[in-house]
């Protein structure tokens, strides 16, 4: 159940960060109401998680993956270029999420 708890806390996490250009600065009422709400539901999230799995391992799948969901999130839809430096960027938190949880998950 703590890794469906991550998973959750990643996706609202990633919601929220989607949303941050939509609020304009934090001057759009909405927008803000929301991308607040999903980070503090994903905090929430992932203070649950935390109480049955490694802080060092749950940070690093959250950071990991929510990176690489965030940089494919902006080329497909904000528009943003996806170059060989970005590429590699995430496939290296992807391989620091790996090797984090082969080596501290246990």
């Amino acid at each position: 159940m703590p890794y469906v708890f991550l998973l959750l806390a990643i996706a609202l996490e990633v919601v929220a960060t989607s949303m941050l250009k939509a609020t304009d600065g934090f001057t759009r009422l909405w927008p803000t109401v929301g991308c607040v709400a999903g980070y503090v539901a994903a905090f929430a999230l992932l203070a649950l998680t935390v109480r049955h799995v490694p802080v060092g391992v749950a940070y690093a799948m959250w950071s990991g993956l929510g990176t690489a969901a965030i940089a494919s999130i902006g080329v497909v839809f904000l528009h943003e270029s996806l170059t060989v430096a970005k590429v590699a960027g995430v496939l290296l938190v992807i391989g620091g999420v790996v090797t984090l949880n082969i080596g501290g998950a246990h």
